[in-house]
């Protein structure tokens, strides 16, 4: 009974300090932020052209890469000097290049732009895609491109992680010793 306590006591403080290493071991890796498309200039003129490429890697060589822009007024934009369907954002479609990039493409933007523009390239190897942005000069900018950012990130938590869980392998350990003295304590009566 007693050794069964004590065994007991002992896999109780593994199991919690296996806990607060779990965590900390899953956030170990660092998030690699998707690749992001190149733009000629971030501030354009309404009306005026923009340079949009991709850089290699990004897709298959040689596949169908689809580039669709939205923002206001986005239908009257245009891929190259090209004008396409009005019901559709989308500018149409490129083929990337031998390194898995997009060459430089023009994209013409409305006479009556206005605001912020997102720019999309997607293909079938990478559906979720590679963006751009571009803002109309004239129209209110946002200063931080970013989301918010809110809590710690996992270098701040890193410390608290590795702390919480030597408190708990602590405290399992004097739990066990408690036990143990209180046993031998007894064995001896």
């Amino acid at each position: 009974m007693k050794r069964t306590l004590i065994k007991a006591s002992a896999a109780a403080a593994l199991v919690a300090g296996a806990l607060f290493i779990t965590p900390t071991l899953a956030t170990a890796n660092t998030y690699t932020p998707p690749a992001t498309g190149v733009v000629s200039s971030s501030t354009v003129e309404a009306g005026g052209t923009v340079l949009f490429s991709v850089p290699g890697g990004v897709f298959e060589a040689g596949e169908a890469v689809t580039i669709s822009i939205t923002g206001e007024s986005a239908l009257g934009a245009s891929l190259g000097f090209v004008k396409f369907a009005i019901e559709t954002k989308s500018l149409g479609t490129v083929t990337a290049n031998a390194a898995g990039g997009v060459d430089p493409s023009r994209i013409t933007l409305p006479s009556n732009a206005s605001g912020r523009y997102t720019i999309l390239a997607t293909s079938p190897s990478n559906p979720t895609g590679v963006v751009a942005y571009i803002t109309i000069s004239g129209a209110a900018a946002d200063e931080d491109d970013n989301l918010a950012t809110t809590g710690l990130d996992n270098a701040a938590l890193l410390p608290l992680w590795i702390g919480g869980g030597a408190l708990v392998l602590a405290g399992g350990g004097l739990a066990v010793a408690a036990t143990v003295r209180r046993n031998k304590k007894h064995e001896l009566v």
